[in-house]
């Protein structure tokens, strides 16, 4: 086991505490998955997740411990479902126009824009378009908060 100072063992595993917070080491083993590449996520709409957001929902499936991507569509002239959720979310419009209202304040965007929903904050998308669909790149912190102890929860509105 290398104490910070030297190459450790091909395969070994160091865990971190508290009082090893402050060291760092350049023995770094990377564990690659079997797979990195979720190819044509939008060929496979989650229909369980997209019923209860009340929009298209492509979630990719990627092996990362913290951070999710999803792509989301809402048809022209509709919206997704109020909710709210512990877990961050970075939103980028990739096409369309709308407006989305984050506690209560209504806040315009358009395609190349990015939004930012705080953890909790009660949250609304809506397509101001009524003849193009919208498409957006979401990300999250949820595996994040599930790996450290299922603290991803989420609430939909009545």
């Amino acid at each position: 086991m290398s104490n910070g100072t030297g190459p450790r063992p091909v395969g070994a595993r160091t865990t971190a505490s508290s009082s090893t917070f402050g060291t760092t080491t350049d023995d770094v083993e990377v564990l690659l998955p079997d797979t990195v590449i979720d190819r044509q996520v939008e060929q496979r709409k989650d229909t369980t997740y997209s019923k209860e957001r009340g929009c298209s929902s492509f979630l990719a499936n990627i092996p990362s411990f913290t951070i999710s991507v999803n792509i989301g569509i809402i048809k022209p002239g509709g919206n997704d479902g109020k909710h709210r959720h512990y877990y961050e979310t970075l939103m980028f419009i990739l096409e369309g126009r709308g407006y989305s209202v984050i506690e209560g304040e209504k806040v315009d965007w358009e395609a190349g824009d990015a939004i930012y929903l705080p953890p909790w904050s009660w949250h609304q998308h809506f397509n101001g378009d009524t003849q193009k669909e919208l498409k957006y790149l979401a990300t999250t912190n949820s595996p994040l908060l599930q790996n450290v102890g299922g603290i991803a929860r989420r609430e939909e509105a009545g």
